[in-house]
């Protein structure tokens, strides 16, 4: 169930629809390689995001999250595939012509150091939106105060420095900044893995907060499922570039089906001592292979405890899970019941017939 009220207007219209998104980096040759290799980042992802909803993206690092959030910002151009803004397809517009839908769509940062400019005030940092899209001049340093206050500063900030305030404070700072130009939908890239745990708390009420007084939407990357289980509708698991299980927030931490997305929870730590040894154990075999690794099959095959041998010869595909619904890309799926993991695991192997 969505955190905007049922009356919030437009609550169920979409915001973002992500088909088929790919990128691929080619390495240069060197004496090791007589040919440059591929790196798929991200092959064929498939995502939607609908007004006063949170997505959260999760996976190990390098498995792509960030690169997704990039390319969907338009700070990377897609290989292929289609990125459809509130019904504009924005891989079919120029640099000059995106620039004026940037103003719906914003990113913030993992790192609130390196994120923002030691060169500027605050004043000038949360300013640059207004001034590049020129609107400034009327009453922009009143938004701009406006903004700071919006996301627990004072104004007495404007003149200060960046560095003058601490990881948290900056992080505020890069929030304010996002939401200068009333953007539809927030990138948000790690926004608290930098942060200490008390300020992570801090800054997902904050998020929270304004995603219900804004109507806000949010891609919410992260490798932390404690965090993303706070703040997430739907969640999307990601696996090597690919999307290998999506689902409701309840529907992945409570029936997860994909090994993967059961592996992830599994290292989750527990804050209650007396049930720490009452999970599950989870430990994953095999080497964490690449993105350049070539092959067919299942990309998760080599660390997975289920594989068999359909699994070396045929990928496992999501089906329509972007678009609603709980689904997983694998041929062996986890069962709610013994019973019915045991009935999956004795069933003869259906090869996809495409």
């Amino acid at each position: 169930m969505s955190r905007m009220s049922s009356a919030e207007e437009g609550v169920n219209s979409e915001v973002l629809r992500v088909e088929e998104l790919a990128k691929e980096f080619r390495l240069r040759k060197s004496a090791l390689r007589t040919k440059g290799a591929v790196i798929r980042a991200v092959d064929g992802v498939d995502l939607t995001i609908m007004r006063g909803q949170t997505l959260g993206l999760v996976g190990e690092s390098g498995c792509g999250k960030s690169t997704t959030g990039r390319l969907i910002a338009r700070l990377l151009e897609p290989t292929a595939g289609r990125i459809v803004l509130q019904g504009i397809d924005v891989t079919q517009l120029s640099a000059r012509e995106f620039r004026f839908l940037r103003a719906r769509i914003q990113i913030m940062f993992q790192d609130p150091y390196s994120a923002l400019s030691p060169r500027m005030t605050v004043h000038d940092i949360v300013a640059e939106p207004l001034r590049i899209q020129k609107r400034y001049r009327q009453g922009g340093r009143e938004r701009v105060g406006e903004l700071l206050e919006m996301v627990g500063l004072t104004r007495d900030s404007l003149n200060r420095y960046a560095q003058e305030f601490s990881g948290g404070q900056r992080q505020r700072i890069a929030m304010a900044r996002a939401l200068a130009l009333g953007p539809e939908l927030l990138i948000l890239d790690e926004p608290t893995s930098a942060l200490d745990m008390s300020v992570q708390a801090q800054i997902v009420g904050e998020l929270l907060r304004l995603q219900r007084e804004l109507a806000l939407s949010y891609l919410f990357i992260s490798h932390n499922l404690g965090v993303v289980r706070h703040i997430a509708d739907r969640v999307a698991v990601m696996y090597l570039g690919k999307i290998v299980e999506i689902g409701t927030r309840d529907e992945i931490f409570e029936q997860a089906r994909h090994p993967y997305t059961q592996a992830l929870l599994a290292a989750v730590p527990k804050p209650d001592p007396g049930r720490r040894d009452q999970r599950q154990r989870v430990v994953l075999r095999g080497d964490v292979p690449t993105s350049v690794s070539e092959g067919i099959g299942c990309r998760f095959r080599s660390r997975c405890w289920r594989a068999e041998a359909l699994c070396h010869e045929v990928e496992p595909t999501l089906m329509d899970g972007a678009s609603g619904g709980h689904v997983a890309a694998c041929h062996f799926p986890l069962a709610v019941s013994k019973e019915d993991d045991d009935a999956i695991k004795a069933r003869p192997p259906q090869r996809p017939n495409s």
